[in-house]
């Protein structure tokens, strides 16, 4: 009697198990959610930018993906963990067979023996150990799937950002050979003027070096374009003949025509992000794991049986019989083990505590790039009317000054000026719309890209 109470006394020792942490989220956002009353689901945000090319681009590169593949394999592997932890639960049999024949002793006859059995033992979980370590290996399962549904999530991103980065490099590739024809143009036309008499050398000359140097940022934006095809099919593994061919059909615009529904309590939004579900999942592992570690310092009780048969055949004549046993009833008790046990509770601890600052962490990460996207959407918002007007300015100026250098009223280091302040002016529009669509990506990659703590890993 006063052992049961002793290990009931122990049992009550334990820890209970640990309560998953809070999201530590500001009260609101500090930055305006971008959306007017036009909600888009995330899930389906791709598909409803209108960009087939896109969406085929994203689901190439999630098949081809190397980390993908790598997330997949552990939440294989943490599957398998959990059914081997669900399995220390119960019992386990063997069976075992065997035959000989042979004289076992003097003068006795030959003897043929035929024998069978089967071995059964139970870990009693007397202090829940085998319980704790199923449900740590549950929530690493959870972890695991919530940071393959990540994966999925940035690959989708950097596709994304890849792609618009091209097709943003192919229109500013238009304006620059555009700007190098005009200046070739004029540099012809000088040298012509040149050779009449008049225009001086000098002016000639800067015409030439003008016209040189637009043909050199022209050559350098088309190879920037190929760095970025070149990228696309790292990522996504298709052909890049295949891949080329279809990006010059590829719509020009940058606008991103659908809107994220971004949640206004930061909370909701954290808890739409699987890369904070897997840190959290994380964090409930490392404190179940202590449990167990804290579990090895009590006794262990185990129950063994056993089930056989026994056939022998000697001089014509045969005997059989059959056995069992329920027993022994052991118990094991810790002594000494030179500290190893008090080790591995402070190392489980010291996890414990690794988790929880790496979810803290990733929590303020995932504040931090929602704010960040939400500033860069709004900035980009309210600088896009003035850069429209900008450009549109200094093209009338650029074509007046054009116009006044043909009849003689304007110098050429006054067309070139117009010139350069033009194609500032158009690359600089182009950027901020590739600018604005990257801020709208880099929301969809904060806000957790569709995904829900209810959704599955991948399939085996």
């Amino acid at each position: 009697m006063s052992v049961a109470v002793a290990l009931v006394g122990c049992a009550s020792a334990l820890p209970p198990a640990p309560a998953l942490p809070a999201a530590a989220a500001p009260a609101q956002w500090q930055a305006p959610l971008p959306h007017k009353g036009t909600l888009t689901d995330l899930s389906r945000w791709w598909q409803d930018l209108g960009d087939p090319l896109l969406v085929d681009l994203i689901d190439a590169a999630q098949q081809a993906s190397p980390s993908l593949a790598s997330a997949r394999a552990r939440v294989l592997q943490a599957r398998a963990t959990l059914r081997q932890a669900q399995a220390r639960l119960g019992p386990t049999l063997d069976a075992s067979a065997g035959a000989s024949r042979g004289v076992t002793q003097p003068a006795t006859p030959v003897a043929s023996t035929l024998q069978a059995g089967v071995q059964a033992s139970w870990e009693i979980d007397l202090f829940g150990a085998n319980r704790l370590g199923s449900d740590a290996a549950q929530a690493r399962l959870d972890s695991a799937q919530a940071l393959w549904h990540d994966a999925r999530v940035l690959v989708a991103a950097e596709v994304a950002n890849r792609y618009f980065n091209q097709r943003a490099c192919v229109q500013q590739t238009r304006i620059a050979r555009a700007d190098a024809q005009s200046r070739q143009e004029t540099a012809r036309l000088s040298a012509l003027s040149l050779k009449a008499g008049f225009t001086a050398s000098g002016t000639a000359a800067l015409a030439r070096a003008a016209a040189a140097d637009a043909q050199g940022r022209a050559t350098r934006q088309a190879a920037l374009c190929d760095i970025d095809v070149k990228a696309l099919v790292a990522l996504t593994g298709l052909p890049e003949a295949m891949l080329t061919g279809r990006l010059a059909s590829a719509p020009d615009d940058l606008a991103a025509q659908a809107q994220l529904a971004v949640a206004s309590v930061p909370a909701e939004t954290l808890a739409q992000r699987p890369d904070v579900f897997g840190a959290q999942r994380a964090v409930l592992a490392a404190g179940l794991e202590t449990g167990i570690a804290q579990a090895q310092l009590y006794p262990r009780l185990s129950l063994s049986g056993s089930i056989g048969a026994l056939h022998v055949r000697a001089a014509g004549s045969s005997d059989s019989m059959a056995t069992w046993s329920i027993g022994p009833l052991a118990l094991s008790v810790p002594l000494f083990d030179g500290g190893q046990r008090d080790a591995a509770i402070e190392a489980a601890r010291a996890r414990y505590d690794d988790a929880l600052a790496s979810y803290q962490g990733t929590v303020r990460q995932a504040v931090r790039e929602t704010e960040e996207a939400l500033v860069t959407l709004q900035s980009t918002a309210a600088r896009v009317d003035d850069a429209q007007t900008a450009e549109a300015g200094y093209r009338d100026w650029l074509q007046a000054t054009e116009s006044r250098y043909r009849g003689g009223l304007a110098s050429l280091v006054e067309l070139e000026d117009a010139r350069r302040t033009r194609l500032a002016s158009a690359d600089a529009l182009v950027t901020l719309r590739r600018e604005r669509i990257q801020a709208w990506i880099a929301l969809y990659r904060a806000a957790g890209g569709g995904w829900h703590p209810q959704a599955d890993g991948p399939q085996p």
